[in-house]
């Protein structure tokens, strides 16, 4: 959805709708849309300046980076953005970062949909996590830890630490 800032009305202008991702290329390459994504955004022009507050939710699934079991991630975000024209972009205007929620728009025009996606990659996990505590896959015996099939790590110690086990055990 695409809006010609020279026709927003003086009010601003409130969008809810939904949107939907085909071929797009998210940040973490294994994440699936579980559902649509809703968005409620709000926009409003103040001289040049635009200004625009939404709220994006939705479901992804991801892949654990430990276990590599999917799970679903439940996404509920807001956001506040300042849009420039982009004649402030020839280098006068630097970007530090207190300012990241700063962009500028060089059409006269504003993809809200482009901004939405944005808004989804910047929600994701650096690391995508089942659970906080999951202990990923044994590297004995290749199964999942946290399923309880494998005894593994709770049988065996660290080979490096066995002089240490020995040392302790000895000096009782």
């Amino acid at each position: 959805m695409i809006i010609d800032i020279d026709r927003l009305p003086s009010e601003g202008l409130k969008v809810c709708r939904d949107f939907e991702f085909f071929n797009v290329e998210l940040v973490e390459k294994n994440a699936v849309f579980c559902e649509h994504v809703h968005a409620e955004i709000s926009v409003r022009k103040v001289g040049e300046e635009v200004f625009i507050k939404g709220r994006v939710r939705t479901c992804l699934s991801f892949v654990c980076s430990r276990c590599l079991l999917p799970f679903e991630f439940p996404i509920d975000s807001s956001f506040d953005l300042i849009s420039f024209p982009e004649e402030l972009d020839a280098g006068k205007y630097q970007l530090d970062r207190d300012d990241l929620n700063k962009y500028f728009y060089y059409t006269r025009k504003v993809d809200l949909k482009e901004i939405v996606l944005e808004q989804l990659n910047l929600t994701f996990p650096v690391k995508p996590l089942c659970t906080e505590d999951c202990q990923g896959i044994c590297p004995i015996c290749g199964k999942i830890i946290k399923s309880g099939e494998c005894l593994c790590v709770a049988n065996e110690s660290d080979p490096r630490l066995k002089k240490l086990k020995i040392f302790l055990r000895d000096k009782r």
